[in-house]
């Protein structure tokens, strides 16, 4: 059975993640496409994983026997880079073979819909529906769909390059010839954000770029755990910045030039207080429901609003359309601000980010302090769990069917309000917020809580954890 999750598809590789299911899939999304759609096209793109290169030609052969037209990047490439691809090309589809953070023994597919936005609610649900009625999969050897014109090179790396550079003030980090270490740890990103980097004379240098389907027995996802190699090179050997992104680099992990690792949260608190004061752009903020509300104080002092949605970069995206917002992100390390591509782009917030550093002449250090100064400080803290099917139906019971509101009574906390947008967010009497949901890509219940300070937020989340006996 393939179900979508907040990200897209994802699956162990051998269990649920096998050809038949990538061609159903890939079948699904033809059946979907009609008339002049099937000249439009779809663009496919892989990144480093086991079997993502071998999944996506299995995936563009379905297309082509269906008489779809194929724009295929034949290399590794970014997330962003495929999703720019389709805006860019105007295609009806796109599709990218990657479990982005996930495991090693996940691979999956993210789907992408016109203009490059991550795949809706409605358009998941109704793939799935095609994929349950089990159509009949056509399918075309690749090396007969490029003979017949339908699967065709996609090259739109360096127009995807381009536009980055032309929404970046290269002119501000050329005179600052900072010195910067890469870790793309061991995924896609290297040659992008290398060559920005470089056209703007930094000093850059790599680590963790091989290829890697085991991603050095560490999460592919840039936390302050996974990143211990960077943090000591950037302190060790004096970088002015670490710069690490995530498997499929839409997301970003950032070390500052005193080897402290910077959050997610404050990242996208860096960005959007810099666009606002120091460029003077204007516009609200999007965040999801579990990153940090420091954005919405930014906002409102600067006469914006910051909107609130559920995890899942689709409803992102789509906020900052409807609001015409500034910028949007999560506290996972995605990011992107209008005008780019609908969808996180770790790349494009690394140029952002030191650009920021180059414009105010400031090390980000001095800019946290800048804005904790103005609005107060708040910290997060993070937990998860596995669990079996029966203590995931008693949970779900607990928390939606029963209603379950924590005593937190002695980490010194009251709550003030439930919100069931998305899994249950408690709001405290006097600031802070809890969050306690399902994950939409792993087996995983995630509780994140923000507080003035983080021994206090670990203390809420054990409280919390030890009453729903996890």
């Amino acid at each position: 059975m393939i179900r979508f999750g907040t990200g897209g598809w994802r699956a162990i590789i051998g269990d649920d993640f096998i050809k038949s299911n990538i061609c159903l899939l890939a079948q699904a999304i033809a059946c979907d496409m009609k008339g002049e759609e099937k000249a439009r096209g779809i663009v496919i793109g892989y990144d480093r994983r086991f079997l993502s290169e071998t999944a996506a030609v299995w995936a563009a052969e379905v297309f082509a026997g269906n008489g779809i037209k194929v724009h295929f990047i034949n290399k590794i490439a970014p997330t962003p880079l495929i999703m720019f691809s389709v805006r860019t090309l105007g295609t009806k589809y796109g599709m990218a073979i990657t479990a982005s953070h996930n495991p090693a023994a996940y691979n999956g597919i993210k789907i992408f819909t016109e203009g490059g936005r991550d795949a809706g609610e409605e358009v998941t649900k109704k793939l799935e529906k095609i994929i349950d009625s089990a159509p009949e999969v056509q399918s075309m050897p690749f090396r007969n769909g490029e003979d017949a014109g339908l699967i065709v090179n996609c090259a739109t790396q360096n127009a995807y390059i381009d536009s980055i550079i032309s929404m970046v003030n290269m002119d501000a980090i050329r005179e600052k010839n900072l010195k910067i270490l890469l870790d793309p740890m061991f995924g896609v990103s290297r040659t992008s954000l290398m060559t920005i980097l470089m056209t703007a004379r930094c000093d850059v240098e790599l680590i963790h770029d091989r290829r890697d389907p085991l991603f050095g027995g560490r999460l592919p996802a840039p936390t302050e755990k996974t990143l211990l190699s960077l943090i000591n090179d950037v302190v060790e050997q004096g970088y002015d910045l670490g710069i690490a992104t995530d498997g499929d680099a839409d997301r970003i992990g950032i070390i500052d030039d005193r080897g402290q690792f910077i959050h997610p949260n404050n990242i996208l608190v860096l960005l959007y207080y810099y666009m606002l004061k120091y460029k003077g752009w204007k516009g609200d903020a999007v965040r999801n429901i579990a990153t940090t509300e420091l954005l919405d104080k930014i906002a409102a002092d600067f006469g914006f609003v910051c909107h609130e949605v559920p995890v899942g970069f689709k409803h992102v995206s789509a906020a900052i359309e409807k609001y015409d917002a500034l910028i949007g992100g999560e506290s996972s390390g995605g990011l992107t601000i209008r005008g780019h591509i609908p969808g996180k782009d770790g790349i494009f917030a690394a140029a952002l980010l030191v650009e920021m550093l180059s414009v105010t002449g400031k090390k980000m250090s001095e800019m946290l302090d800048e804005i904790f100064e103005r609005y107060g400080k708040a910290e997060m803290a993070e937990f998860d769990t596995r669990f079996s099917p029966e203590k995931k139906a008693e949970l779900q019971h607990c928390l939606f069917e029963d209603k379950f509101i924590p005593d937190l009574s002695t980490a010194g906390v009251n709550i003030s309000e439930s919100n069931y947008m998305d899994g249950v967010k408690f709001r405290f009497a006097g600031g802070g917020w809890m969050i306690v949901r399902f994950s939409g890509t792993e087996p995983l219940l995630r509780i994140f809580c923000e507080a003035e300070d983080r021994e206090k937020a670990q203390k809420i989340i054990d409280c919390t954890a030890a009453q729903l006996g996890l």
